[in-house]
Parts: C-alpha cells; structure tokens; sequence
C-alpha cells in the first residue's frame, strides 16, 4: 500500500458509509433528493465564486504527461516545469461563453485542479500527509491557451503570459469535496467539443506527482489559502473556434461526479484586441 493510499483510507470508509439506498422516482426521498441536488448545486457555485475571489494565484504545470509532450514536439523535463495565470483568466460556470479573441488560435487543456487550503513552504514531497492535508478541495479545470501566440513567443524567446491570460481563459467546475476523490493519482479526466471526446486519460498517468510539485513550487514560491494548481493536461489538446461546446468531467471508479461537470460554448471575443506578431 503506498503513502498516499495510507493517508486516504479513512476517507473512503466515510464515502462507504454514506451511500443509501435509490429511492424510486416518485417517493418523497426521491423529491427530497432532487431538491437537496439542486440546493447542493448552488452552494457549489457560491464556493466558486469564493474561490474565484480568493484566489492570489493560479499555478500550472506543464508538460506532464508523456504523450501530451510528444503531441507538441516538446522535450521532456527533467524536474516540474511550472508557469502563472492571472486568476481573472477565471470562468466560473453560467458568467458567459469562453471568448476567443481576434487571430488568436485557442487550444483547450483538461486539468485536475487543486485549491490550497493553508500556507506551504519547503514542503517535503515525500511527507503525504502534509501536502495531502494542505489540499483544500478539487476543481476541474480548462488551461485554454492561444497556441500561436505562444508558439511565436517561444521562437522569439519571449514571455507567453499573454497566451494564457486572456480573460475567460480558465474554465473551472466544482468544487469537489476531498472525500470524492479518495486518491488524486487515480482520476479521470474527459474533454469533448460538439458532443466528441477529444480527451480522456487517468491521472495515475502524471510524470511528477502532486507531492513532488507542490515541493518544488513551495522551494520557490509560498503557496497560499486560495492558490490553484493544476495538475498538468494529457494528450489530445486542439483547437477550438467560435460556435463550439466543450464540456467536461471527471471520473472516479467510473463513475461520473456531477459537481465536476461543466458546459461551455465558445463565442468570438468583441473589443480592439487583435494577435499580431511582436
């Protein structure tokens, strides 16, 4: 059994111990059920809005599953390679479509979010149970990036916090309570536009695990209450344009967890802005 799952064991004995029977669809549990869903579904969004409003900064760790390297010809990297999105890149479910501004060709990128939940320093990767206990809950999350404009700032060895920064760029679900996830190494993860999976892979397949990244963020960096992390997208990111619907979801044990779902169309964005080489 590995550390991780050591840790996690108790919350899986409270997921067991809560599941009921399945009322039928006119029983009064059922309409009880129903309502507490939908009351269930509110307080959700008020949390994200929360964590929208809290959030200082967004952390996000690239190139971390194999495949998703090889699909964009990048190298592997030898530690976690790391970079920032401003959290008013943030789209929170029913504040509008994802807007794709003028010459801006916009990938999508599926990611396991985590919201950290106290302050973390030089953090021990090995220590499970503190970088474990610091994770507040789960989000799940969209890294939308304007691909030229970071393939042309790569060429040029400039910056590419424009490519993922623009407002709207950051898509994000839940929350999802720790207990829903009994191990954050063993998730799937799903992407489709217009009704066609594009991706879909578990998260056992990561390069670094999440304790390994919240070490080497916290060496460089405090991570605060209220920081995001995501985790890293893998393979089959591509294109999106104005017209689409993706959603997206996340699976445990097969089944699906309904507070992850999310639902977004793609419009083109109005305003001055128009890529340009620099």
């Amino acid at each position: 059994m590995t550390a991780t799952r050591r840790a996690l064991t108790g919350v899986r004995s409270l997921a067991t111990s809560r599941i009921a029977s399945k009322p039928t669809a006119s029983s009064p549990s059922a309409v009880h059920a129903r309502s507490f869903a939908a009351s269930t579904r509110s307080v959700g969004d008020l949390e994200l809005s929360t964590i929208k409003k809290k959030c200082r900064k967004v952390m996000c760790i690239g190139r971390n599953y194999a495949d998703h390297i090889k699909e964009l010809n990048n190298q592997r990297p030898n530690q976690p390679f790391f970079f920032l999105k401003p959290p008013s890149s943030i789209l929170l479910p029913g504040e509008g479509p994802i807007l794709q501004p003028k010459g801006v060709r916009v990938h999508y990128e599926i990611e396991l979010g985590l919201v950290i939940g106290r302050k973390l320093l030089n953090v021990d990767a090995n220590d499970t149970s503190t970088w474990l206990d610091a994770i507040e809950q789960y989000i799940l999350a969209i890294d939308l990036t304007g691909r030229n404009v970071q393939d042309e700032a790569k060429k040029k060895g400039l910056p590419w916090s424009i490519a993922k920064g623009f407002d709207t760029f950051l898509p994000i679900s839940g929350p999802v309570l720790k207990h829903r996830i009994p191990d954050p190494h063993n998730v799937e993860l799903w992407l489709s536009v217009n009704g066609e999976v594009k991706q879909q892979d578990n998260t056992e397949l990561m390069l670094f695990k999440i304790g390994r990244q919240l070490a080497d963020i916290s060496k460089v960096m405090t991570l605060e209450k209220g920081d995001i992390i995501l985790t890293g997208t893998p393979k089959g990111v591509g294109p999106t344009v104005p017209g689409d619907v993706i959603e997206a979801g996340i699976r445990v044990g097969g089944k699906d967890i309904d507070e992850a779902r999310m639902k977004f169309e793609v419009k083109e964005r109005e305003g001055p802005y128009e890529f340009r080489e620099t």
